[in-house]
């Protein structure tokens, strides 16, 4: 058998350091947290460096500030009726380990189930919060609206609910108005047939329910800017970067000839991106259009001449 002494790992030689003191002089090993090192306290050795802070990522200069900021678990959100405080048993019929469990055990938790759903909503004004948030999430996920909205969409509906706003008007009908006015509060809108076509209530239902909670809660929603749909649009289409960048300085150049007032920005959207294809010489249809923005062609027609007006460009023979 061979005497060869065998090298300790890294490891292991950073646990012996830690254990024994410095392995330079012996002296006794300091954490110095600022620098996120442990040096010798004797000749200043660096022992270990880089380390990992266990603390949090945050800063507090007295008890209070430190008492709010503490948390634990995951953050809370609007987006569920308890704000993701209560807990969920799951609905997978295994162990901890994976293993299935009996047929008794498996009734037992469909009670258990049962009975948290029950205390969950606890009383008509969860159980309509829990209804139309999960409503609010289905129309949001069927448009491609980011977290943000949803969250504020939310927050809306809790503003009209706490201020009995709902009595006389369908749930589905304030929850697809609180998430249109949340996505045009957010930046990213959606037009009014596209909203609606998701929704489980007709246009008109939600149209009224739009302009109540705005009136009733004084949203500021400001006008739609047609160029928040091109960008959409234009990658619906496959249309290549000069293509958009043409639509947006046509809708620029109609801003300033006051050419969007009174007219529908989605309308507008679609006009200046088919101008803008016959500028740059890209094959697009006003009926391809049309399909992707979801206006008529007419309106197209009527709206790119406008445009083309404005920017002071020239009609293409073949317009």
């Amino acid at each position: 058998m061979s005497n060869a002494r065998v090298h300790p790992t890294e490891a292991e030689r950073t646990d012996t350091e830690r254990t024994e003191g410095c392995p330079e002089c012996g002296g006794s090993l300091v954490a110095d947290e600022e620098r996120a090192e442990t040096v010798c306290a004797d000749c200043g050795l660096v022992v270990d460096a880089d380390q990992i802070d266990p603390g949090p990522e945050w800063r507090a200069f007295e008890p209070g500030e430190k008492e709010e900021k503490s948390r634990v678990g995951a953050p809370t959100t609007e987006m569920m009726h308890d704000k993701g405080l209560s807990t969920n048993i799951g609905w997978q019929d295994t162990d901890a380990y994976g293993n299935a469990l009996s047929s008794r055990q498996r009734q037992k938790m469909q009670r258990l189930r049962t009975w948290d759903e029950r205390f969950r909503t606890r009383d008509s004004k969860e159980r309509n919060l829990k209804q139309a948030l999960g409503e609010i999430d289905r129309m949001a996920s069927a448009l491609g609206l980011p977290e943000n909205v949803r969250e504020t969409a939310s927050v809306i509906y809790r503003r009209a609910l706490d201020e009995d706003l709902l009595p006389g008007r369908s749930i589905e009908g304030i929850a697809t108005a609180a998430l249109y006015a949340s996505a045009r509060m957010s930046d990213v809108p959606r037009s009014l047939d596209e909203v609606a076509a998701v929704s489980r209530v007709d246009a008109a239902e939600f149209k009224r329910a739009y302009r109540y909670i705005v009136r009733e809660l004084s949203l500021e929603i400001e006008p739609t800017d047609p160029e928040r749909y091109v960008p959409r649009f234009a990658s619906d289409l496959g249309l290549p970067e000069e293509t958009e960048r043409r639509a947006r300085a046509l809708l620029e150049a109609g801003r300033e000839a006051n050419v969007h007032s009174g007219k529908s920005p989605v309308g507008l959207a679609a006009a200046a991106i088919y101008a803008a294809a016959l500028l740059t010489n890209t094959e697009l249809t006003q009926r391809e259009v049309s399909e992707a923005a979801e206006v008529s062609e007419v309106t197209i027609r009527n709206r790119y001449k406008e445009l083309l007006d404005a920017a002071g460009a020239m009609f293409p023979a073949d317009a």
